[in-house]
């Protein structure tokens, strides 16, 4: 495997692991312990679509910084990124860098893992 690409599993799995570690924190009352968009947590609330949201996180953050699950990782962020990188643009852009930084690590992964996706553009099954 090359060396970059684990490296981009690495910092996607600790952003996404903090990210949601930071979200719980507030979630019980704590304050955030990493910078958090007041927009997002307001739109988030501080009811189940929050602790959902974080939980998907937590557990994408933690499948990519073991190397397990990665393709199937990859998919289910995939909407998670994009809904930040909108929030970003349209609503908060304050911490839109990172989200354009999280979008790059995506598709660096993504086109590496390419092959591995090509099931899922088939229109029609072999069966």
């Amino acid at each position: 495997m090359n060396k970059w690409i684990r490296v981009c599993e690495i910092l996607l799995g600790l952003i996404f692991l903090g990210a949601g570690l930071n979200g719980y924190a507030v979630l019980f009352g704590f304050d955030p312990f990493a910078p958090t968009s007041p927009a997002a947590m307001d739109f988030l609330g501080d009811g189940y679509l929050l602790a959902l949201e974080k939980g998907v996180e937590i557990i994408a953050g933690i499948l990519l910084l073991i190397g397990r699950f990665v393709p199937l990782v990859l998919t289910v962020l995939a909407g998670l990124i994009v809904n930040i990188l909108a929030f970003h643009i349209f609503v908060d852009p304050e911490l839109l860098l990172l989200a354009i930084f999280i979008t790059l690590l995506e598709v660096i992964l993504v086109w590496n893992y390419r092959d591995r996706f090509m099931g899922l553009l088939k229109s029609r099954s072999t069966n």
